[in-house]
């Protein structure tokens, strides 16, 4: 039923905290979700920088932030400036090139305050690869929810269980939130026997469930077999992410792009360092600089791995 079990490690970006759960070197990709991070839980203290990424490029993915407490600023070069709340959708395409910052608005610095959300990034198929940037903010009401007997659950994106969400996903796939009051049992969307998804997972960004006759708590991903239909059973209450989607084929990543084509990743960047992309109209005065570490290709994925 399991395929394998990834433990998120956490990382310290200047005084604010995340979980890193994909890529693993033992398992890549989730269909095409190629990054997550559960960003926090934190509480800043009034008058602290709170979150504060300066200006940085993309290729070749999409980005979807989604939060479960506090605010996020995002600024990019398209013209996008969008604060983003919890249940609302950050959804921005990097494409052939974009550069973005995510901060907390100075007016709220003053006050303080939680941050906890998740970042994905998803990979765009071949031919999206060197799509136009673009970026699109949809607020609660654009995702199917679905409420009852202890078990609260919104499809942030894509298509599951008979909805669709309004963000423009590029290729097959679905990401739910799932909030589970204790011994509340629900089921994620089938697999491939099923006519389902190829690829899926479940995260534990709060809480503790059972997985069949195996438990999980926070900061674990379950990777599920394809043909697979498990029970899930909430222990405490608990905050789950379910995602999969089909495979949009190997990719490279370095820092922050991803692409099919490694010389594309180059080319991205020399462009960075030589100040070819330009940034936010309303944040110029900074940026991330080109990290100085060797670019080597990606590893092929390494087959999966038994259970752990």
């Amino acid at each position: 039923m399991i395929e394998m079990v990834i433990q998120a490690r956490r990382k310290d970006l200047g005084g604010f905290e995340v979980g890193r759960i994909l890529p693993f070197h033992a398992r890549r990709m989730v269909g095409p979700f190629i990054f997550l991070d559960q960003m926090g839980p934190a509480e800043f203290a009034p008058g602290s920088e709170a979150l504060n990424v300066r200006p940085h490029p993309h290729i070749g993915l999409s980005t979807l932030t989604y939060l479960f407490e506090g605010e996020i600023l995002h600024r990019d070069n398209t013209g996008a400036a969008q604060a983003i709340r919890p249940g609302e959708v950050n959804w921005m395409t990097a494409g052939k090139g974009i550069v973005h910052s995510e901060r907390t608005d100075p007016l709220k610095r003053s006050a303080g305050g939680p941050m906890h959300g998740m970042q994905a990034w998803i990979a765009l198929p071949d031919h999206l690869e060197e799509t136009d940037p673009a970026f699109h903010h949809h607020g609660e009401g654009d995702q199917p929810t679905y409420e009852n007997q202890g078990l609260f659950a919104r499809l942030v994106a894509g298509e599951a269980y008979g909805a669709r969400a309004a963000v423009p996903t590029p290729s097959p796939l679905f990401y739910v939130h799932w909030e589970m009051q204790t011994d509340v049992r629900t089921a994620p969307p089938p697999g491939k026997g099923a006519g389902g998804m190829s690829e899926r997972a479940l995260y534990v960004a709060k809480g503790q469930i059972e997985v069949g006759d195996r438990t999980f708590g926070e900061g674990q991903m379950i990777v599920l077999e394809p043909q697979a239909e498990p029970t899930v059973r909430a222990l405490v209450p608990s905050t789950v992410m379910v995602l999969g989607g089909e495979p949009v084929g190997p990719r490279h990543i370095w820092w922050n792009f991803v692409h099919s084509k490694q010389d594309r990743i180059d080319q991205a960047k020399a462009d960075w360092k030589a100040g070819r992309m330009a940034l936010p109209h309303e944040d110029d005065l900074e940026f991330i600089p080109l990290p100085d570490v060797p670019s080597t290709p990606e590893p092929a994925p390494e087959p999966p791995k038994p259970p752990v």
